[in-house]
């Protein structure tokens, strides 16, 4: 979601790079990026009344909410970006706060500057009241096994902070420039990365309590684990360097979303990570998402009354740390 008012960042901030609103039509706006359209989008990403009503068209009944990626601005200078994610953290609590039973609020931070990125998510928790942040699959050059990182890490621990990896800042030129294979093949790329990442840069042993959910079903990964591991196995010289424990080993460690638009490829999501790691997920309201939610998982004729609800409310209420008694 975003604030409905952004815009003026070049502004502000003195130069270009960031994304700004240009309401060009009543219901509609240009997400604009150096004088170029990078997206159009509805006012469904920015009213919470339009999100309400589409909501109850389609039995929807909370909602948890996080900023575009495309807003993570870790390129920009640190005090910046800490700026921008305070507008934005800021007006996604204001959202949560007139909803609180329809709406949960996951912040964003200034990841390029861990100091600054530590400091804002203590507000995010403890001032603003959310459970998590949204964090992107890479952060400039590190990806997400850096040691600079490692003190976000042990702040969202200590914190009960749990962080959902969402794909961003894909490949977009020469082979990747045509068919949308950015969003086809690059997000999920990025998402395996960040996940191989973390296992195998010995995250999830360093940090046994970090709670982590990755976006789109894991990417690539539920399908490709067994050549990860056999490939771990066979070159450990290569591949565990930094953590010698199998990868498979983490399978339940982690949780993944739902939305991955094929039966076939639920059922197998739910074999390879858990049936209590998988989370309804929707992209709502862009076109790669699921645009009736819950559809796939209720066509599900294998999966039990008990496993769908665990699906798509259950296992999100775990991982966010939430009951169901707080949205009755």
């Amino acid at each position: 979601m975003l604030r409905e008012g952004v815009g003026g960042a070049v502004g502000r901030y003195g130069y270009g790079g960031w994304v700004q609103l240009d309401h060009h039509c009543k219901g509609q706006a240009k997400m604009m990026k150096d004088g170029k359209v990078f997206r159009v989008i509805q006012e469904n990403c920015w009213d919470p009344e339009v999100r309400i009503k589409e909501m109850d068209q389609s039995g929807v009944t909370v909602q948890v909410l996080s900023t575009v990626p495309v807003m993570f601005s870790y390129w920009a200078k640190p005090q910046d970006t800490l700026d921008l994610a305070q507008i934005l953290n800021n007006d996604l609590a204001a959202t949560v706060k007139k909803y609180p039973k329809r709406f949960i609020g996951l912040g964003t931070l200034p990841l390029q500057a861990p100091d600054l990125a530590v400091k804002e998510m203590h507000r995010c928790v403890k001032e603003l009241g959310f459970p998590g942040v949204q964090i992107g699959s890479h952060v400039n050059e590190w990806d997400l096994n850096a040691p600079e990182l490692y003190d976000i890490y042990a702040a969202a621990e200590k914190l009960n902070c749990c962080l959902f990896v969402h794909p961003w800042d894909m490949q977009i030129d020469g082979r990747m420039s045509k068919y949308w294979f950015p969003w086809l093949i690059g997000m999920p790329t990025e998402t395996t990365m960040a996940i191989c990442s973390m296992i195998m840069g010995g995250i999830f042993e360093k940090f046994p309590r970090l709670k982590v959910c990755f976006a789109h079903g894991g990417g690539a990964f539920p399908y490709t684990v067994g050549r990860i591991s056999h490939g771990f196995n066979v070159r450990p010289d290569l591949c565990a360097m930094d953590n010698k424990v199998d990868p498979r080993k983490y399978l339940g460690s982690f949780y993944t979303d739902s939305l991955v638009h094929d039966r076939g490829a639920l059922r197998l999501l739910t074999n390879v990570v858990g049936e209590d790691k998988v989370i309804l997920g929707t992209d709502y309201p862009f076109p790669l998402g699921e645009l009736e939610p819950g559809k796939l998982i209720d066509s599900m004729d294998d999966f039990d009354h008990k496993l769908k609800d665990k699906l798509k409310a259950g296992n999100a209420l775990e991982f966010l740390g939430l009951s169901r008694k707080q949205f009755e």
